[in-house]
């Protein structure tokens, strides 16, 4: 029976890229002089801190250009809030999202139900979710669907098998 398997996984490595170069830039730029700006990567969250909040978005916006030039999704970035840190400067904490979450499998599950493609079933198998059906058509219709239904989420599409 032919498969397919539903994930939501990040690029580390292109995550780390992007980061590096984002800090390149705002060491180099003119506007972000004397101004303390960084951003530290960790394995759960990206950390930026700045003077100003005016900066932070700056500094923000910076980041998420590099992000989608090396094609991780900021889909995955859950933006916390602009917090004031010591010193009258501000911080902000993105969390990185990888693996689907219990209530967004359900909700992928019950929107395969809903798509109604005959001898189509899915099921959740930890952070992914597996598709299996009769027909390879059947599964390129259920592939179709979901990318144009937006879950909120980066979602990758792994192991097509006949």
């Amino acid at each position: 029976m032919p498969t397919f398997d539903v994930v939501s996984e990040v690029d580390r490595q292109e995550l780390r890229n992007a980061v590096d170069q984002a800090q390149r830039e705002v060491t180099t730029r003119f506007d972000f002089k004397d101004t303390n700006s960084t951003i530290e990567l960790s394995d759960t969250e990206i950390r930026l801190h700045s003077s100003t909040e005016d900066r932070l978005r700056a500094l923000r916006q910076v980041l998420e250009e590099k992000l989608v030039k090396r094609q991780v999704s900021l889909k995955a970035l859950e933006w916390g809030k602009v917090e004031e840190a010591a010193k009258s400067s501000s911080r902000q904490a993105a969390t990185i999202n990888a693996g689907i979450a219990d209530a967004k499998a359900r909700e992928l599950n019950k929107f395969l139900k809903e798509l109604g493609l005959k001898g189509v079933s899915s099921q959740t198998q930890g952070e992914q979710i597996r598709v299996q059906g009769k027909k390879r058509d059947d599964l390129q219709a259920a592939i179709a669907a979901i990318k144009e239904h937006d879950f909120g989420i980066p979602l990758q599409f792994q192991n097509f098998r006949d």
